[in-house]
């Protein structure tokens, strides 16, 4: 579609990390549990490495059906996989469970998934302030797929910081 504001991969794993990171010390203040928020920024941050080696396929295309959807995971893990072994042995370790899901990260990984969604829907607020609406029928699909996700912590995050993102500066002063 058509960006008023183009974004680079670097501006999404930075704001999805930040999210991811949110999304965690929500988890933790608020519901009691004991999440790595500083984890789930660095898995943020990462989330999207494959790419260097893929490359971005629009998510019509990635997600047109089970089969296509599941043989692009395949080839983002073999990407991550080259990735990992691209680095030195001493370095590989310390890498491991930022490109593949340890078991117990399994929660920090939905809320990267989440954080992802939220940098989605925030894409799409910008772009309706900035007067595109291309990003409209997006918009309303991403929400459906963020409240089909059903986490609390993103419910939180929607009700307390996502009106901020429809305000202009001077509102927000």
């Amino acid at each position: 579609m058509r960006n008023s504001r183009q974004e680079n991969l670097s501006e999404h794993s930075l704001e999805v990390s930040m999210l991811a990171h949110a999304l965690a010390i929500i988890s933790n203040e608020r519901f009691g549990n004991n999440l790595n928020a500083e984890k789930a920024a660095l898995i943020g941050i990462y989330h999207d490495a494959s790419e260097i080696i893929t490359g971005d396929m629009p998510t019509p295309i990635k997600y047109f059906n089970k089969n296509i959807q599941g043989a692009y995971k395949e080839v983002e893990k073999h990407a991550a996989r080259r990735l990992h072994h691209m680095l030195p042995d001493y370095m590989q370790k310390s890498y491991e469970d930022v490109f593949f899901q340890a078991k117990e990260d399994a929660y920090l990984w939905k809320l990267v998934k989440a954080a992802d969604k939220l940098a989605a829907l925030i894409k799409c607020i910008e772009e309706e302030k900035a007067g595109n609406t291309e990003f409209i029928s997006a918009k309303k699909s991403i929400q459906k797929l963020i409240e089909d996700m059903d986490l609390k912590e993103v419910e939180v995050f929607i009700e307390e910081f996502l009106p901020a993102y429809s305000k202009t500066l001077d509102e927000l002063n």
